[in-house]
């Protein structure tokens, strides 16, 4: 059982691991161990809230395809261990990420002082811009 927030977790066993050998530049064990982790959750079939499922699918994030299926690769570490514990944090992140509540953004308008205080600098401005014509 993983804890996410106070409020959310995610049971073992909708956590997919997967070792793979990671990329780039190495040494001599690059070639050799498969110490990079690729992690799959689904996050349809997971046990999370509907409005969190409903705001991780929202995400425009090229880690969820489109089955809604998060799969996260991690290879910045040179244990398999280590590499678990990344993808789980980073897949914690995202989950955290998507169901914190945004505030509605409340509409306001200009006071008047405002406006006028606008139209006074377009004035000023375009008096400015007067001057610069020829004179005929």
């Amino acid at each position: 059982m993983w804890q996410i927030s106070t409020s959310l977790k995610i049971t073992e066993k909708e956590l997919s691991f997967s070792q793979i050998r990671a990329q780039g530049a190495g040494g001599q064990n690059v070639n050799k161990v498969s110490s990079a982790v690729q992690l799959r959750f689904d996050i349809i079939e997971s046990s999370l809230p509907e409005p969190v499922k409903k705001s991780l699918l929202a995400l425009p994030d090229k880690r969820i395809s489109n089955d809604g299926v998060v799969i996260i690769k991690a290879q910045n570490f040179r244990t398999y261990e280590r590499n678990k514990e990344d993808a789980l944090v980073r897949l914690a992140n995202m989950i955290r990420s998507a169901a914190k509540t945004r505030k509605k953004r409340k509409q306001t308008r200009p006071s008047k002082s405002a406006k006028q205080k606008r139209m006074d600098q377009k004035t000023r401005r375009g008096k400015v811009k007067q001057l610069r014509k020829k004179v005929l």
